[in-house]
């Protein structure tokens, strides 16, 4: 998915006032060696490998040129030192959020997704596990948050994949289900302008903007 094009002001002329549009770049943490298992991670902390390190440093490459202002991270290490590259890279410190956190899979953390769907029909029916709901709803919250405190700067926002479906689901219907690919080490481009979300680009990887 790219960028629609942006409207452009003749020279000379000037755009008429309005509300400050707000970007943010959501990500998604790079590998872990449960991310490689294909197990759920959920609330499981496993630390990122060599190439989820890789990742975490391409998308900081990435970003560097982005004019980010805050970054917001899940509070699993493998969001945080993810988002701690892109920090290191801007001169900027991680805020850990519980909004941003991964699915609780409860007990069944690392096990499989088709083991979940073999025995209950799907993952949302396995017992135990965060309705899709909830993840939504604390996700979106950290949006409204960022609408509300960053207007200066672009955010970004270093989460799981399963949050970023449902966000990204959530802004635009039309990506799901059951969501729009999220490859480690990705980010999401967004806008909110006008009262409402945009979603320009989505699982981008290794390119750097400008």
């Amino acid at each position: 998915m790219t960028a629609p094009s942006r409207d452009r002001v003749p020279a000379g002329e000037h755009a008429p006032a309005g509300p400050v549009p707000v970007r943010v770049y959501l990500a998604r943490h790079g590998r872990t060696a449960l991310n490689a298992a294909g197990v759920l991670r959920g609330r499981l902390d496993p630390p990122l490998d060599d190439e989820g390190e890789a990742e975490a440093d391409r998308l900081a490459d990435a970003l560097t040129d982005a004019g980010i202002g805050a970054i917001l991270s899940s509070p699993s290490r493998r969001a945080l030192q993810t988002a701690s590259a892109v920090a290191a890279a801007t001169g900027l410190h991680v805020e850990a959020t519980d909004g941003l956190a991964d699915r609780d899979y409860g007990d069944w953390a690392g096990h499989r997704s088709d083991e979940l769907i073999d025995r209950f029909g799907s993952v949302d029916a396995a017992p135990g596990v965060e309705p899709e709901r909830e993840v939504r709803r604390r996700a979106l919250a950290v949006l409204d948050a960022v609408v509300a405190q960053h207007r200066a700067a672009p955010v970004l926002l270093v989460a799981h994949d399963a949050v970023n479906q449902l966000v990204l689901r959530a802004l635009d219907p039309t990506l799901g289900p059951p969501g729009p690919r999220q490859r480690t080490g990705c980010y999401n481009e967004l806008e909110h302008r006008d009262g409402r979300w945009r979603v320009l680009l989505v699982d981008v990887v290794g390119d750097r903007l400008g």
